[in-house]
């Protein structure tokens, strides 16, 4: 292992990065936090301090062209996701981006063949790949203790938005309030596309319908409650290539505790449930069933599976991204196998973009969506 450290510069200095991207880089003694950039200085300027960052700018292109900084940790509201990324890669720079990298996986494509060219890595914000209990879940897959897989079922539901004047955040621009957006879908069911698809392989159909369960809510950065047809929850049928049968829900009213995240998967030898809700102290739980005991039966996971210096009582947040930043530290310094890159992200957004055109036409949708997923 080698005994360099990495140079970070973050591009955001929000609630996110505060809760998740630093505390990560801080834990983690093969990462230095040399800069952070905010468009309000004062939020950028308060992060270094309580975190040690060397600099501080407010110009991303700053941040970006600092010969120190090695990773751009792209934490910034949705639509700057794709243009901060893009331009980091154009420096050489390897590159984290928060989900998602596009709202069209065509763009998100694109920009993992950009590093590609460039040779550089790149990781997305999908942060509960990052589990313990899912990474657990993902070994007994790999290993064949769960057999062969015939049902992965992801659920993400909270009742984050359900008091209609609690803020909804980051409508599209120019988007038009009078028809359905998409929005659970594109926050949370990113999320869990990755994870179906990376328990269980590609998708090959989905058929899905969306709706809008409260027509009324404020809207940041507006006066009062606004008529808007914010996409509440989905539901979707999933086809695999693999012949394994999906179901997906995302929900922002359905009532329970944030991040609100269950992962079930069935095999012929076994099956297990992971879910990751924040629940009388606990962040997440892993429970394991065979056809010869099938009371589910808690797991306890050892210490050794979580990152040093957490405990399952960690904030999710923290303890998510603690892992995720690790590894893809680890990817850049010791050349090991990537994960979770910008492709992964590309295809969560065509999958993404295949459920909102199957609940629009109320029809399966095939998989490959574009000609750049083949």
């Amino acid at each position: 292992m080698s005994a360099k450290r990495l140079g970070v510069g973050v591009l955001g200095a929000h609630a996110w990065a505060e809760k998740a991207h630093l505390p990560g880089y801080a834990a983690y003694d093969r990462a230095r936090l040399v800069a952070i950039c905010d468009v309000v200085p004062e939020r950028a300027m308060a992060l270094a301090e309580q975190f040690g960052v060397q600099r501080v700018y407010s110009d991303p292109a700053e941040l970006i062209a600092d010969p120190e900084v090695e990773l751009v940790d792209v934490c910034t509201p949705t639509d700057t996701h794709l243009p901060l990324s893009l331009a980091a890669i154009a420096a050489g720079k390897h590159v984290l981006s928060e989900k998602p990298l596009a709202r069209d996986a065509r763009d998100a494509f694109a920009a993992a063949a950009a590093a590609s060219q460039a040779g550089v890595r790149t990781k997305l914000g999908f942060t509960f790949r990052y589990s313990p209990a899912v990474r657990q879940l993902k070994r007994w897959i790999d290993d064949g203790t769960l057999g062969e897989i015939f049902h992965v079922h992801g659920f993400e539901q909270n009742s984050q938005f359900l008091d209609p004047d609690f803020p909804i955040r980051q409508v599209e621009p120019g988007a038009d309030w009078n028809s359905l957006m998409p929005s659970s879908i594109v926050g949370y069911g990113s999320h869990l596309l990755d994870l179906m698809r990376w328990c269980a392989g590609e998708f090959s159909s989905v058929a899905a319908t969306m709706r809008n369960f409260i027509p009324e809510r404020v809207v940041r950065g507006h006066e009062g409650r606004r008529r808007i047809g914010i996409e509440d929850g989905t539901v979707a049928t999933v086809e695999f290539e693999s012949g394994a049968h999906g179901v997906l829900q995302t929900s922002y009213i359905a009532v329970g505790n944030y991040p609100g995240v269950e992962l079930r998967v069935y095999g012929s030898k076994g099956a297990a449930v992971a879910r990751l809700i924040s629940e009388f102290g606990v962040a997440e739980t892993l429970h394991f069933a065979t056809p010869d005991a099938v009371e589910f039966v808690k797991v306890d996971l050892p210490a050794s599976s979580l990152p040093p210096g957490t405990t399952l009582g960690t904030p999710w947040p923290e303890l998510y991204y603690r892992n995720l930043v690790r590894h893809f530290v680890d990817e850049i310094l010791d050349g090991s196998p990537p994960e979770c890159t910008f492709l992964d992200g590309a295809r969560s957004q065509e999958l993404v973009n295949a459920i909102v055109l199957a609940s629009a036409e109320r029809r399966w949708v095939d998989l490959p969506l574009y000609a750049a997923a083949e």
